[in-house]
């Protein structure tokens, strides 16, 4: 990827809704003073590529995130997944159309480190990738069969020298490939170039897709590009209360 330079007008949208089983209005937790979504607006303006908007279903965030000092876009509440929530808070943007690459960073990742974010969009530098992601080696035994862990499959040369990244070829929640060699973990942050993006959320979801409940596969079933790039640790979200508390603990560390 010599002398090529990712798209240079992203947008970072963080997708948010208050509706959640296990931790119900999970973007305005508590967080040292600050609800959770203010934590990841601030990471995410921290990696300094671009404007940051908040794709929420309640006007609750926006609230929040306006108190922050960023801006919030409210959208459909029956999105099926942050991809259509992104989608939707993009299209009503006044300058929307201006951004040529969409980067979706999960509304509940508040200790998300800016590099992550940045090596993300650096993947799209090749204008043959339409959708950059991440992952990260699984150290964990006990995460090879964990199906909340969702596995990266992709072409890649774990004795190359070069910064490792590769073309994605599956991703499923059992532990793959089988034989001997590492597992990867993929960190659910997106990079899209804007036409891949467009195409992916108004293509309807595949057989594979919804047995694996996973939608970066209609992504693959599209034929669209992904490349996926290893990053050092995984991003600690936040799903659970238990998960609140150790995000809480680890930022008072800090």
């Amino acid at each position: 990827m010599t002398n090529q330079t990712p798209p240079q007008n992203p947008i970072i949208l963080i997708p948010a809704r208050m509706g959640s089983s296990r931790l119900p209005g999970k973007p305005l937790a508590d967080i040292h003073g600050m609800p959770m979504i203010a934590h990841v607006l601030q990471g995410a303006l921290a990696s300094g590529l671009g404007p940051v908007v908040v794709a929420c279903d309640d006007a609750r965030i926006a609230e929040a995130v306006t108190a922050a000092g960023g801006q919030a876009v409210l959208t459909c509440p029956d999105h099926p997944s942050g991809s259509d929530r992104i989608w939707d808070a993009l299209t009503q943007l006044p300058d929307g159309g201006d951004y040529d690459a969409i980067i979706n960073v999960q509304g509940d990742l508040p200790l998300i480190d800016p590099a992550a974010i940045t090596r993300a969009w650096e993947l799209l530098a090749d204008p043959a990738v339409d959708i950059a992601t991440l992952a990260v080696p699984i150290a964990d035994v006990a995460d090879i069969r964990a199906p909340q862990i969702v596995k990266a499959v992709f072409d890649y040369d774990e004795k190359s020298s070069a910064r490792p990244q590769g073309r994605a070829l599956y991703f499923s929640r059992q532990p793959v490939p089988s034989g001997v060699g590492a597992l990867y973990h993929h960190v659910g942050l997106y990079a899209y170039r804007r036409a891949a993006l467009e195409k992916f959320v108004t293509s309807p979801p595949t057989p594979l897709e919804k047995r694996e409940s996973l939608e970066q596969l209609r992504a693959l079933s599209l034929g669209l590009h992904i490349e996926v790039g290893l990053i050092d640790t995984v991003p600690l979200g936040v799903d659970t209360p238990a998960d609140l508390e150790r995000v809480r603990g680890m930022l008072e560390a800090n």
